[in-house]
């Protein structure tokens, strides 16, 4: 039952949101409210799910801080700045009613949260004892809170400097991955599921990681951001030739 009720709550959120939005005329709130609607999901469950205490606070605490963090960074990295193109490029293409167009985006994201977020429900309908798998699945969430925070706050650095107008951020986290953030995010993710491992029918929630890290790897994060920024920033090409994608790996040589 919990399961409809988090599919209710993150629905009702975003169809919220989206009222608010298309009052404003501003699209792009969604962006941020992607990892708060997550921690209200991992706490809707709480409210309603009977597992092991101390997995149910954990995974829960772990869910919301991720999501707080990430909504946070991403407000204030808009703030003040024009729409997402994105977003006005899909009510131009939109066919018939374009307000219409972009609420199924809303509520594409909304299905999206509800299943990556498969592991953490799960996880705290489990009785298991809470144990190694759970130390181990907080000890990945760490290295990939880690990477994700220390990528967005290097960047936001590099970004903050004059001097680097125009520049491409090749340090630091940045110098073994074009995307430490994208990376800390899908590890995340992968250390979420493990608390769900107590049971093999809960294991099938790896439908959740597999669909965030296909996202940032795939879909809508790495190749969308990567489709034009060559022509904004020329280094890039050398860039992207010397860079692992996502997985931190140490840059290949310069070529020539």
């Amino acid at each position: 039952m919990s399961y409809l009720i988090t599919l209710l709550a993150v629905f009702l959120l975003l169809s919220g949101l989206f009222l608010y939005a298309d009052a404003r005329g501003r699209y792009d709130l969604i962006d941020s409210a992607w990892g708060p609607g997550f921690a209200v999901i991992a706490v809707v469950t709480l409210l309603f799910a009977e597992g092991e205490p101390t997995r149910q606070w954990l995974v829960t605490a772990l869910t919301v801080v991720w999501g707080v963090r990430l909504g946070a960074h991403i407000f204030l990295r808009n703030r003040g700045k024009d729409e997402d193109p994105r977003y006005q490029d899909i009510l131009r293409r939109a066919k018939g009613n374009p307000r219409l167009r972009m609420y199924r985006v809303y509520l594409i994201q909304a299905a999206l949260m509800w299943i990556v977020s498969l592991p953490v429900q799960a996880a705290q309908h489990l009785s298991a004892p809470f144990g190694v798998l759970d130390w181990v699945g907080t000890g990945v969430w760490l290295v990939g809170f880690a990477f994700e925070a220390v990528g967005d706050w290097q960047l936001s650095r590099f970004r903050a400097d004059p001097a680097n107008k125009g520049a491409v951020m090749d340090r630091g986290l940045w110098r073994y991955t074009r995307h430490p953030n994208y990376f800390g995010d899908a590890v995340v993710w992968w250390g979420l599921y493990l608390f769900a491992l107590h049971s093999w029918l809960a294991a099938l929630t790896i439908i959740g990681p597999v669909v965030m890290t296909w996202l940032l790897a795939k879909g809508s994060g790495k190749p969308l951001l990567e489709k034009d920024i060559v022509v904004r920033r020329p280094g890039y090409a050398e860039y992207v030739r010397r860079t692992s994608g996502l997985v931190p790996l140490p840059p290949r040589s310069r070529v020539g």
